[in-house]
């Protein structure tokens, strides 16, 4: 087989639009606990790692206030603002056409997850899911990534598994679990903030993507 496989996604701003949806919820939550305006590239740029840990970053002091009306924003949000991709299901269709294995890694929990997959309907694509509640450490640690390879199974054909990405957590995850690296154009960083962690790939589009992988 040519190509990687078998190939693991990210799931928020990589296979769903979840950006707007973020970049929401981050603003509400910090505005109604801390009576603040921060600029977008400060309170997205723990993005990719979990929420709590996201909400330390911002404030030690009141990261579980600010955690918990994340929470009720996002999931009071959710479905008007979450999108799918152009080009995304065309994109798994081809994966799963040419024989390939794919799983996702997310630092969402369970049931943010679940709630994804149930607006966007793409959750039947994937053979193996790994959440922030399936495992103690998280991206940038490599352990998710491992967790989901193993679930996965089977022999390393082709190039091997390939991690996709749009946070520079994601790249530096994929890299230690010994993964190549894709980024994506259309998540939550510029690409000065993802090549600057140096990916294998960085890739405009899913049809570019689906290039990539075959």
């Amino acid at each position: 087989m040519k190509g990687y496989d078998p190939v693991i996604f990210d799931l928020d701003g990589t296979v769903v639009d979840t950006v707007e949806l973020i970049r929401e919820s981050f603003r509400y939550s910090v505005r109604t606990v801390l009576g603040r305006e921060f600029p977008d590239e400060h309170i997205l740029a723990g993005v990719g790692q979990p929420l709590m840990t996201q909400m330390r970053r911002l404030s030690e002091e009141h990261a579980q206030e600010l955690f918990d009306v994340y929470r009720e924003y996002n999931h009071r949000r959710h479905d008007e603002l979450i999108r799918g991709y152009d080009g995304m299901r065309e994109l798994l269709e081809g994966l799963r056409a040419a024989g390939r294995r794919l799983g996702i890694v997310t630092s969402k929990s369970r049931d943010t997850t679940q709630m994804a997959f149930a607006a966007v309907r793409l959750g039947d694509y994937f053979d193996a899911v790994v959440t922030a509640s399936d495992s103690a450490e998280h991206k940038p640690s490599p352990a998710p990534l491992r967790l989901c390879l193993e679930r996965l199974g089977g022999a390393v054909v082709g190039l091997g598994p390939i991690y996709v990405g749009d946070s520079p957590v994601d790249i530096v995850a994929g890299r230690a679990a010994g993964m190549a690296t894709a980024a994506v154009d259309w998540g939550v960083f510029s690409r000065e903030e993802l090549l600057a962690v140096e990916p294998d790939f960085y890739v405009a589009t899913p049809a570019e993507l689906l290039a990539l992988c075959l």
